[in-house]
């Protein structure tokens, strides 16, 4: 088995995927919009990959946050809010916005699972900050470093409710980044004393399943390199001042942040000490060459990865429609809008 998540290029796969996913045998996959074209055609294809893989926990990834960053939209699915939304309702109704954060992302569950889906990159745990690039924004479950918490343990325990994998996000912290990481590298000059405020939430989530790294230099722990292939903040900050011991995945290889071809990339984060290296393009050449840069996964990372799929064993979860129900009431009762 090789440490990556790879994704696929359409609705279906070709036989090239099927070949190529069958010789390297990723860890496993991730889905976009692009592979989701209806529910009876993404349960198909959720079933074959995990044919392919001989694997029934093998993690079948995707972005499902709510608001701008959701691969499964309408008309084929019900909308999401983003995250600020319970931040609003929490800064209103802490008792409320924790409840609603919880039931929408057991609403969340059911519908992934439906679709075969049992991994979701959620939520972000990234504190905003004024002035910061908008790429984090109206997706982050505020400002105040305590309520990130609190709301993200609610949104782990939702999904878990509804038998999906939750993945903290962009560890050790992208909202004080003054630029879009697929676009180029941001670069964070904030003292080690400020960078406090970021790692809070993901050291009160320490033992989150998994786990996104963030590819954004922090000068004050390595000058030199983003965290996702930063030997130095994976060791002393994520899996050292966090804690964190869940399976630990980088971003996407395929992001303008990372430089060097496929292969170093995909060496890079691995050396780095991150379990998987992502890929989400579904370029076949591009994860080839990751691929071919990559030696068997780590015992210790295969062990995370079973420890992570294992928190969803067993566990059974509602439908979605009284879910829905169930969050859309708490927030007419604050009098704040979803959207």
């Amino acid at each position: 088995m090789l440490p990556a998540f790879f994704g696929l290029a359409g609705a279906s796969l070709s036989p090239d995927e099927r070949d190529f996913f069958r010789d390297c045998d990723p860890a496993g996959f991730i889905l976009f919009q692009r592979n989701c074209a209806s529910r009876a055609q993404l349960r198909g294809l959720t079933d074959e990959l995990r044919a392919l893989s001989g694997r029934d926990d093998v993690p079948i990834l995707i972005d499902q946050e709510g608001g701008r960053v959701a691969r499964l939209k309408p008309p084929e699915w019900p909308p999401f809010p983003p995250g600020e939304r319970f931040a609003a309702l929490y800064d209103i109704s802490p008792i409320a916005g924790l409840e609603a954060a919880r039931v929408n992302a057991a609403a969340i569950a059911a519908l992934l699972v439906e679709v075969g889906v049992n991994v979701d990159c959620l939520p972000l745990l990234d504190v905003r900050q004024p002035g910061a690039h908008d790429i984090i924004g109206d997706r982050a479950l505020g400002s105040d470093p305590l309520a990130v918490a609190s709301l993200g343990r609610m949104v782990v325990d939702g999904l878990r409710e509804g038998r999906v994998v939750g993945v903290v996000k962009h560890v050790p912290g992208h909202g004080r980044a003054m630029a879009d990481s697929h676009l180029e590298l941001p670069v964070v000059d904030a003292p080690a004393e400020a960078l406090e405020i970021d790692i809070a939430p993901f050291a009160k989530l320490h033992d989150a399943p998994m786990a996104m790294t963030a590819h954004v230099v922090y000068t004050a722990w390595d000058a030199e390199r983003c965290a996702s292939v930063s030997p130095k903040i994976i060791a002393e900050i994520i899996r050292g001042r966090i804690g964190f011991d869940g399976l630990l995945m980088s971003d996407d290889l395929g992001m303008k942040a990372l430089a060097g071809d496929f292969a170093d990339r995909a060496r890079d984060v691995i050396a780095a000490g991150c379990d998987i290296a992502l890929h989400c393009s579904g370029d076949m050449a591009e994860m080839q060459a990751a691929a071919g840069a990559l030696e068997a996964i780590a015992e210790a990372a295969r062990d995370r990865m079973a420890r992570a799929m294992a928190t969803i064993v067993g566990t059974e979860g509602e439908a979605y429609a009284p879910l829905a129900e169930k969050r859309d009431a708490i927030f007419r009762e604050a009098g704040i809008p979803l959207s």
